[in-house]
């Protein structure tokens, strides 16, 4: 064990590290925003403003200078790092249900939430770009009707041209992110009750998830067929994945 970093009061559910690892963030059931100096265990700031648990967060801005998280009650709040105020400097309230997924990518945030919606901030210019997840069920009906996917994770392409998007129907999804449409899509896992986070990795030529029946998936991003099928976590809830482009590594978290 080379150190512990102890402050929170309940479950810690999501964590961001700054690009040098000095710094990292971390958010969980007690509504706040903890950010973290790696070496010394500090709690250099604490955020507070959210109204529920936050599930996911992110570093943005100028050598991390700007954290962003997303929360149960279904906004995303934009926190200065060299303020010493501790409240929001911006907040998004435009999802309708909780917010369960972010990634920022340069001067865009991409999150994604319950509402089976995928919205997309451009800060340089002032936009919001939203796109809905899920079956369409009358294409022919004056008003299409939709079944709504919850969307469990987002992450942008390297590039910055596609976003990957997982949701509770059991698929992975490519998503195009000039036009809104499917690239590819991925499927063999089991997603279908809680929540999974899917990443990429090998630069950007792998695509990387768990499922509810303990495996580890890994598909070929442009083609969608499976690479790997491994089992995992004594068959219980392999509920993320993460991936070491560098050294061809990746490593699995569990309900186990």
């Amino acid at each position: 064990l080379v150190q512990t970093y102890s402050a929170h009061g309940y479950e810690i559910l999501d964590i961001a590290v700054t690009e040098d690892n000095a710094r990292f963030a971390s958010v969980g059931g007690d509504k706040q925003v903890f950010l973290w100096d790696v070496a010394t265990a500090r709690t250099l700031k604490r955020f507070s403003g959210h109204f529920g648990r936050v599930n996911c967060v992110d570093f943005g801005g100028e050598e991390g200078s700007v954290v962003v998280s997303g929360s149960f009650d279904a906004t995303v709040r934009l926190w200065d790092c060299k303020s010493q105020s501790t409240k929001p400097i911006q907040v998004f309230d435009d999802s309708k249900d909780s917010v369960s997924s972010l990634h920022v990518l340069g001067h865009e945030i991409v999150t994604g939430s319950v509402d089976g919606k995928m919205r997309l901030y451009d800060l340089r210019m002032g936009m919001i770009y939203v796109d809905t997840l899920g079956l369409v069920l009358n294409a022919d009906a004056l008003l299409a009707l939709v079944d709504i996917d919850p969307i469990t994770s987002v992450q942008q392409t390297t590039d910055g041209n596609a976003v990957l998007v997982s949701t509770l129907d059991s698929t992975i999804r490519l998503m195009d992110k000039s036009n809104g449409k499917m690239l590819q899509h991925y499927k063999g896992h089991t997603n279908s009750d809680f929540r999974i986070r899917s990443c990429l990795g090998f630069g950007d030529a792998a695509v990387f998830s768990g499922s509810e029946d303990g495996k580890v998936m890994i598909w070929d991003v442009l083609e969608g067929k499976v690479l790997e099928h491994l089992t995992a976590h004594d068959g219980k809830v392999a509920s993320a994945v993460a991936c070491n482009s560098v050294r061809k590594e990746f490593a699995s978290a569990g309900v186990d």
